[in-house]
């Protein structure tokens, strides 16, 4: 197992399967990527992703990392520097992704959004804090905290692979998740 892999969320390293086994026609977001530790994992299982985030120091960290890889890897990682927050744009309108990922993000804004970008048959998981988290540490506010419910809320119609709502060790945190595919049309 590579260094990125072990980095990754737990989640993501528990399920890759579901993300390799996908067909594969427009790639993968990673939405808020940070510094991209749980996408470079896909990279290396040849994987095509998008890292976006709105800062443009995380994102030249990614492509560092990812200057790393094998060429053939490398070719398959794109950047895209943007704010999902910035008050009347619809970044993600006309886009389309085989999968998208969201971790310790939360803009519910943009929720409707990332649910009609994902592909029919295509996969989003998530994980981010739920209101429990502020008897454990940061984030506090609670624009940034998952109400019990609300992920499966945002994705009701959807088969849900795995969710999860609780407290996870090291660190101790409150959060929740869920993977679930979006219905093929009929």
């Amino acid at each position: 197992m590579s260094h990125s892999t072990t980095s990754a969320a737990q989640l993501l390293v528990d399920n890759l399967a579901l993300l390799t086994e996908l067909e594969i026609q427009s790639g993968i977001l990673d939405l808020a990527c940070g510094k991209g530790r749980n996408s470079l994992p896909l990279l290396e299982h040849n994987l095509p992703v998008i890292f976006a985030d709105r800062d443009g120091q995380a994102l030249a960290a990614v492509a560092e990392q990812v200057s790393h890889l094998s060429g053939d890897q490398q070719k398959l990682a794109e950047y895209w520097q943007v704010d999902f927050e910035e008050a009347d744009t619809t970044p993600l309108a006309g886009k389309q992704f085989d999968a998208v990922l969201v971790f310790n993000y939360l803009h519910r804004p943009v929720l409707p959004a990332i649910r009609e970008v994902i592909r029919p048959g295509g996969l989003i998981v998530y994980e981010t804090f739920t209101v429990d988290q502020p008897d454990y540490g940061r984030p506090t506010n609670p624009d940034f905290l998952l109400a019990p419910g609300e992920l499966e809320a945002c994705f009701a119609g959807w088969h849900v692979i795995r969710s999860f709502s609780g407290t996870m060790p090291t660190p101790t945190r409150a959060v929740a998740n869920l993977i679930a595919r979006r219905p093929r049309q009929k």
